[in-house]
């Protein structure tokens, strides 16, 4: 079994089609294959963005599909953050990273994301990935929020 479940993980590190990730998420929750479900979901959140790999934006919109993935499983029904998409479409995601980390209170969506074991998706991390694109305030709140959380960062 541990050999099966290793080559479906592969199978899944290796995908670029998302309707097949969806489909062996869904396969693996009926199983109860919980390890297999999330590495799906992962890598499924990984490949939906449409905007280059590494940028800002690319990991901005991995965290909405993630956030929105996790809750529509979890709701069994389509779950879309409404009032985040609209704020993205007004002032772009950079200004929307900045509103939310330098926000006094933590968004739902970040306590979200860290009791669903995925603080790297938190637009607090998103933040800290790339420090030249925000000034010392806003790293150093979401830093803040980030350890508040109980959140280890890397030492830099």
């Amino acid at each position: 079994m541990a050999g099966t479940i290793a080559r479906i993980i592969k199978t899944i590190e290796e995908s670029t089609d998302a309707k097949k990730l969806r489909q062996i998420a869904i396969n693996a929750r009926e199983r109860g294959e919980l390890t297999v479900a999330r590495a799906a979901d992962l890598r499924l959140y990984a490949i939906l963005p449409s905007e280059a790999p590494g940028t800002l934006e690319f990991d901005v919109w991995q965290s909405i599909h993630a956030l929105e993935g996790t809750l529509s499983n979890e709701r069994s029904k389509t779950t879309r953050l409404a009032r985040t998409r609209q704020k993205i479409k007004n002032v772009g995601e950079l200004a929307t990273v900045r509103d939310l980390v330098l926000s006094p209170k933590a968004s739902e969506g970040f306590f979200m994301l860290i009791e669903r074991d995925m603080p790297a998706l938190t637009f607090e991390h998103v933040a800290l990935q790339h420090p030249d694109r925000f000034d010392s305030k806003v790293l150093d709140a979401a830093s803040a929020r980030l350890k508040a959380a109980g959140v280890v960062l890397p030492q830099s």
